[in-house]
């Protein structure tokens, strides 16, 4: 049922296998696909009505169950109720296929006549006990699986080899009583199991995305669960086999669930099973009052039997709204930031605009926005800047929050795009494109410059020039952690002093709107552009470059697609480098033109919209 919604599910491999000698290979080589001519096969049984339950929502609906029917082909062909009517397993190495197929499924053999006695501490068995026990042995078949979108997070590879184990136990010790069960509000269609050859049960680890989808899909709530309940079992069928069915496990909504009550997410991820496979067995804690106390008690006795940590869920719900514990369920689409490792990122690159976007109305990166870099950067999302500002001015900011060199968002032996793609670093942080100002717009604007009175800095490289000494000037610096601007006597010695990218005019907003504005606009002509990044200052650029322009230099040059790129701007000078991203997010505080060509609109520079982007779209 599963593969309708995730047909690329993997399989765990035992940790002593050979299998897992070969770094992490099994986990990858071993996906699944549905075969699509079963579906179709005369011998397919009628579709009962099956139970699909939360531990929040619990609900029955007729679902169309998975396909049942011996494998013709050990070797090809392996049933499993988790991944709909049969499955084919694809491996390069027929050898490992087989063993998986066989092996990897974490089969456990036990007396069934031993289930029945466990509470009650039996006497050592006679020798025809034995016997008769090795005569009747239950295999209990357990798919421990992990979501394909899930990633191979440390953690919880080592939980899902620990579930191999556990996973059994919890199975053995909740079969072990339902014949003599004196539970009087549990369905009782599974109560002896003697009669049966084997138990199978499927454990699926996933994160809020995809248990939202069955949720959406099967049961019609449109928002995340801890875990799903999905029952196979047909008691009219009569199989020698009893599928208990597929338990459902959010591992994001069980890691936040475990930090709120104080407990370790292997702990809450057990809880959490024991809860699904009583659902399975028959218990449903939503029908009245006396079947919560039922289950209740026996996801108690479970717990402590097993001798695992933590509350029952239902106590553990319990407690939470007695003691006024905020509801889990998130309405809006933001990932919360210790939940990112659950996630795979959905973008390679983001490009990062400084100015008005990464740093705030301080000119400074708050904690929140370099906290989130940081944990995309973790993920192996590569931070690229893309800003008009030079790569000592970004470095000196991002070295406060600890994102600049190895390791972090900026160093000078990392790819950028900088003075608005006038000068584009590649690999090692190699020089990969440059664009000059013609040398006779340099001149007319230094002249202005004098005439007027209005402050101008020439950009040479990693250089600040300028004609006279001007608070403004000082700002450029001090405010905006440029490199210090070098004053130069005359325009002739600023012109000899090395090739100039760009220019910039200080003034107030209203100067720069009613006066510089309108007449540069008309004097550069085709020779240079005039642009904006912020209101207070004016760009004089070589026509036909373009942060747009240096964002696909970059790419071409990193052997990269726009596809594998999410953008973050929010001025005019952005506009062609959110159009060419695969996913552009303009802040609210940004142009028009910027929220106009944009995919989405996030918050502002001073909410922290850099992250908000980060945790809601990069995965």
């Amino acid at each position: 049922m599963l593969s309708r919604l995730s047909p690329f599910l993997r399989i765990v491999p035992p940790a002593h296998s050979q299998i897992a000698a070969e770094p992490m290979a099994a986990a990858r080589a071993l996906t699944f696909r549905l075969i699509p001519s079963l579906a179709n096969s005369p011998h397919a049984p009628l579709s009962p009505s099956q139970n699909a339950s939360s531990s929040r929502y619990p609900i029955s609906l007729p679902l169309a169950p998975p396909l049942r029917y011996p494998s013709t082909s050990l070797y090809w062909q392996q049933q499993s109720s988790i991944f709909g009517p049969a499955a084919a397993l694809s491996c390069k190495d027929d050898r490992r296929l087989f063993w998986s197929v066989s092996r990897g499924f974490g089969r456990v053999f036990a007396s069934w006549r031993e289930y029945r006695k466990a509470r009650r501490k039996p006497a050592p068995p006679t020798a025809r006990a034995k016997a008769k026990s090795k005569e009747k042995e239950l295999e209990l078949s357990v798919n421990i699986c992990i979501e394909e979108q899930l990633p191979d997070d440390p953690e919880i590879l080592d939980i899902a080899e620990l579930l191999r184990v556990n996973v059994p136990m919890a199975m053995k010790l909740g079969l072990q009583g339902l014949k003599d069960s004196v539970y009087k509000t549990r369905d009782n269609s599974i109560t002896d199991v003697g009669g049966f050859e084997s138990v199978e049960l499927s454990v699926l680890l996933c994160n809020d995305e995809f248990i939202c989808k069955l949720n959406k899909e099967w049961r019609g709530e449109d928002h995340a669960t801890d875990v799903l309940s999905m029952s196979q079992h047909v008691p009219e069928l009569k199989l020698p086999v009893l599928m208990l069915g597929d338990i459902v496990i959010s591992v994001e909504t069980a890691a936040r669930q475990a930090e709120e009550r104080g407990h370790t997410l292997l702990d809450e991820i057990r809880i959490l099973l024991v809860h699904g496979l009583l659902h399975l067995l028959g218990f449903d804690h939503e029908i009245s009052d006396k079947a919560e106390a039922e289950m209740e008690k026996e996801e108690e006795h479970l717990l402590k039997s097993l001798g695992w940590k933590g509350k029952g869920l239902i106590q553990s719900a319990y407690d939470a709204e007695t003691n006024g514990s905020p509801p889990l369920n998130y309405p809006d689409d933001r990932k919360r930031e210790g939940s990112l490792r659950f996630y795979r990122p959905k973008f390679n690159f983001i490009f990062c605009d400084m100015d008005g976007t990464l740093l705030n109305s301080e000119s400074q990166v708050s904690t929140s926005n370099a906290t989130a870099l940081k944990v995309a950067i973790s993920r192996g999302v590569k931070i690229v800047i893309a800003t008009g500002k030079t790569r000592p001015a970004v470095i000196r900011l991002l070295k406060k929050v600890d994102l600049a060199g190895k390791g972090g968002a900026i160093s000078e032996f990392s790819p950028g795009i900088f003075l608005q793609g006038l000068l584009v670093y590649g690999r090692q942080g190699r020089e990969i494109f440059r664009s000059n100002l013609d040398p006779n717009v340099c001149r007319e604007a230094s002249m202005y410059s004098l005439k007027h009175q209005i402050p101008l800095i020439a950009f040479s490289e990693d250089r600040c020039l300028t004609l006279f000494e001007h608070p403004l000037v000082d700002s450029l610096h001090t405010v905006y952690s440029e490199p210090k601007a070098e004053i130069i006597p005359t325009v002739d010695q600023l012109l000899a002093g090395g090739d100039i990218q760009k220019l910039i005019f200080l003034d107030s907003a209203e100067g720069v709107a009613t006066s510089l504005r309108p007449y540069w606009a008309e004097a550069t002509g085709d020779y240079a552009s005039v642009v904006q990044a912020v209101p207070d200052m004016l760009e004089i650029v070589p026509s036909g470059t373009s942060k747009g322009r240096g964002v696909r230099l970059l790419l071409d040059h990193l052997g990269a697609s726009p596809t594998e790129v999410m953008a973050i701007g929010d001025g005019e000078n952005d506009v062609e480098m959110l159009e060419l991203a695969s996913l552009g997010v303009a802040l609210s505080n940004g142009s028009e033109k910027a929220k106009a060509v944009a995919d989405v609109v996030g918050l502002s520079n001073d909410e922290d919209g850099a992250a908000d982007a980060i945790y809601r779209y990069a995965f």
